[in-house]
C-alpha cells in the first residue's frame, strides 16, 4: 500500500510539475487570463482590444524560460509578478476601488508621452527610453528606434519588449526573472542598500527611481495588490519582502 501510495505521490509530483513543460498556456489559459484582465477591453480604456490573449502566448513562445522555469509554484510564482507589475503599469483602476485591481492592461502607451519622447512609455511594461527601445530592438530584431510606435501598434511586439525587459539583467540590476524564481543573491551592496529578495526588488528593478525609499507610497500599494490577487487566483504564496519602502534604487 505504501509502495503505491508513493508511485501516486509521484504521478502528481510529475503531473504538477508538468505545467512548465506544457508553456505558458498550460497555466495562463485564455480563461484565466481573462478572468484577471477583465476590463483590458473595457469601452473606457485606450488599449481595448490590444492585449489579445494570443498575442500573449506568441510572444511568450519566443522567450522559453519565461513562465516555464522551475517546479510548478516558480511558474505560477514568476507569472503572477509578471502580470502584477505590467498590470500596475497599465492599469486603468481607481485607488481605493472596490476593483482597483482588476483594471490591467487598460492603457498601451504613456498618457501624457512626456517622457523621453518619442521613446515614451509604451506596451506591458511601459518601455521607456531611447536605450530600452534601442536594447530591446535588437533582441527581438525590430528596428524600436526608428520605429518606436510598433510598441504601441504590434502586440506582440509589445508583449515582447515587456518580455525582454522581465528576462534581462542590467547594469547592476539583476532580472525580474531570476528575482522571481529566488536565484537572485544579493551583493554585499545590495545587503546594505536593503534590497533584499522578493516582489519588493521587482518594483526596485522596473521604477525604483520614483518608488523606493520613500516609505510606504500608492504606487507600491497597487504593484502588490495586483500581484497578491493573481497569486490568490494561481494557487500560489506571495512571499516575503513584498514592497521597497525602505530599499536605496539601484542608480543610488
Amino acid at each position: 500500500m505504501a509502495r503505491y501510495a508513493a508511485l501516486a505521490a509521484l504521478l502528481l509530483a510529475v503531473a504538477v510539475g508538468g505545467a512548465a513543460a506544457q508553456g505558458v498556456g498550460s497555466v495562463i489559459t485564455q480563461s484565466v487570463y481573462a478572468s484577471m484582465l477583465p476590463n483590458r477591453d473595457n469601452s473606457q480604456c485606450p488599449a481595448r482590444g490590444f492585449y489579445t490573449y494570443d498575442a500573449f502566448i506568441a510572444a511568450a513562445n519566443t522567450f522559453p524560460g519565461f513562465g516555464t522555469t522551475g517546479s510548478a509554484d516558480d511558474v505560477k510564482r514568476e507569472l503572477a509578478a509578471f502580470f502584477g507589475q505590467t498590470s500596475h503599469e497599465t492599469t486603468g483602476g481607481t485607488r481605493g476601488a472596490a476593483d482597483q485591481f482588476q483594471w490591467g492592461y487598460c492603457f498601451k502607451e504613456e498618457i501624457n508621452k512626456a517622457t523621453s519622447p518619442p521613446y515614451y512609455g509604451r506596451g506591458p511594461i511601459q518601455l521607456t527610453g531611447r536605450s530600452n527601445y534601442d536594447l530591446a530592438g535588437r533582441a527581438i530584431g525590430k528596428d524600436l528606434v526608428s520605429n518606436p510606435d510598433l510598441v504601441s501598434t504590434d502586440a506582440v511586439v509589445s508583449f515582447r519588449t515587456a518580455m525582454w525587459f522581465w528576462m534581462t539583467a542590467q547594469g547592476n540590476k539583476p532580472s525580474s526573472h531570476n528575482v522571481a524564481l529566488r536565484r537572485w543573491t544579493p551583493t554585499a551592496a545590495d545587503t546594505a542598500a536593503g534590497r533584499v529578495p522578493g516582489y519588493g526588488v521587482i518594483t526596485n528593478i522596473i521604477n525604483g527611481g520614483l518608488e523606493c525609499g520613500m516609505g510606504r507610497n500608492d504606487a507600491n500599494v497597487d504593484r502588490i495588490g495586483y500581484y497578491t490577487r493573481y497569486c490568490g487566483m494561481l494557487g500560489t504564496a506571495t512571499g516575503g519582502n513584498l514592497d521597497c519602502y525602505t530599499q536605496r534604487n539601484f542608480a543610488s
